[in-house]
C-alpha cells in the first residue's frame, strides 16, 4: 500500500461513498474503486461492504481506517510544517465561533491581528459549541471559541471572557418592572431556548433544575435576533448573554438581571492538544494572550 491509497480509502469512509469521495478528490469513481480493490487484493481481505446506498467498514476495514487516519494526519502535519517554514508570514486560520456571543471583542482582535499579518486569511465558521468542538477534534477547523468546560484531555484552552445571562421579557410581562429576577420565579413561564447542540441549552436547563423545575420549552432557535423577536411578540421568555442584550430595542424588550448566582458562562479559545497547530493559528493565539486578560 502507498499513502495515496490510504488517502483515497480514508476519503471514501469519510464521505460514505465512492462518488462523493471522487468529487472531493477530483478524480473519477472508477479510479477510486480500482485503488480500493487493489488494497483489498494486497491485504487479502474485504475492507468495505458495498450496498446500493452506502459503504460500511468491515472489522478489518476499521483497523486499516484507524491507521490510515493517523498516517494521513501525519502527512498533513508534515506538509503544514513545511509550508510554515517556506512561507513564514502567509497562511490561513479556520476559526469556529458561536452565534450566541457579542462579536465586538472578536472583531477588534481580528482587526488588530490583520494589521500585523495582512497576508494571513481568517475564515469564520458559525456553529453551536458542540459542533465547534467536534470540528476542531476532526481537524476541520484550527481553533474556536466555545463555552467552558471542555475536555482538557482533548483541548488546550485560553479563557478570555466571563459574562452572565440576562432574562428577556415582553414589556407587558408581569416581571417587566423587576430590578432582578430569581430563577425560582420563572418556573411557570414558557421558554424560548437554544437547540440541544448549543452548550447554553444545557447550562440553562441545569440552572433551572437546580432552582427546582424543568423549563417549559415551546420554541427553539439558534439565532439571537429571532429569539429576541419572539420575546417582543410575547411568545415566551428567554435568556441572552449581556454582550448581546446591549443591542436590543429596550422599547420592545425588557432585559432583567438574574439574582445571584445567576447563570454565568466562560468563553475560551480552544484548539487540539498534542497536535501540530499551524503557524498562523499559533501566532493568533499568542496575539490574543497579549490583548486579553485571562478570566480564570
Amino acid at each position: 500500500m502507498d499513502i495515496r491509497q490510504l488517502v483515497y480509502f480514508a476519503e471514501v469512509v469519510k464521505r460514505k461513498g465512492f462518488s462523493k469521495a471522487g468529487e472531493s478528490l477530483h478524480i473519477t469513481q472508477p479510479t477510486i474503486s480500482k485503488m480500493i480493490k487493489g488494497m483489498e487484493d494486497e491485504l487479502g481481505a474485504t475492507l468495505l461492504e458495498r450496498t446500493t446506498k452506502k459503504v460500511e467498514l468491515t472489522d478489518i476495514g476499521e483497523v486499516v481506517y484507524r491507521h490510515a487516519l493517523n498516517i494521513v494526519q501525519s502527512m498533513e502535519s508534515l506538509e503544514a510544517e513545511l509550508d510554515d517554514v517556506r512561507q513564514v508570514r502567509k497562511g490561513y486560520i479556520r476559526m469556529g465561533l458561536l452565534p450566541m456571543i457579542g462579536y465586538n471583542f472578536i472583531s477588534r482582535i481580528i482587526a488588530e491581528f490583520q494589521k500585523l499579518h495582512p497576508h494571513i486569511t481568517i475564515q469564520i465558521l458559525e456553529n453551536g459549541a458542540r459542533e465547534v468542538e467536534h470540528s476542531i477534534s476532526a481537524g476541520d477547523i484550527d481553533l474556536g471559541i466555545v463555552v467552558l468546560p471542555v475536555s482538557e484531555d482533548v483541548f488546550e484552552c485560553l479563557p478570555v471572557v466571563e459574562e452572565h445571562l440576562k432574562l428577556l421579557v415582553h414589556p407587558k410581562h408581569h416581571l417587566a418592572s423587576s430590578h432582578e429576577v430569581s430563577l425560582e420565579e420563572l418556573k411557570e413561564e414558557t421558554f424560548i431556548f437554544y437547540p440541544e447542540n448549543f452548550a447554553l441549552y444545557y447550562h440553562i436547563k441545569e440552572a433551572c433544575q437546580k432552582a427546582g423545575f424543568n423549563p417549559n420549552v415551546l420554541y427553539e432557535s439558534s439565532q439571537w435576533d429571532f429569539i429576541s423577536e419572539m420575546v417582543a411578540d410575547n411568545l415566551g421568555v428567554a435568556f441572552l448573554p449581556d454582550s448581546i442584550c446591549k443591542n436590543l430595542d429596550s422599547s420592545r424588550i425588557k432585559v432583567i438581571p438574574l439574582a445571584p448566582p445567576g447563570i454565568p458562562r466562560y468563553l475560551a479559545f480552544i484548539w487540539r492538544r498534542n497536535t501540530y497547530l499551524k503557524f498562523a493559528a499559533r501566532e493568533f493565539i499568542s496575539f490574543v494572550r497579549t490583548q486579553l486578560e485571562p478570566v480564570i
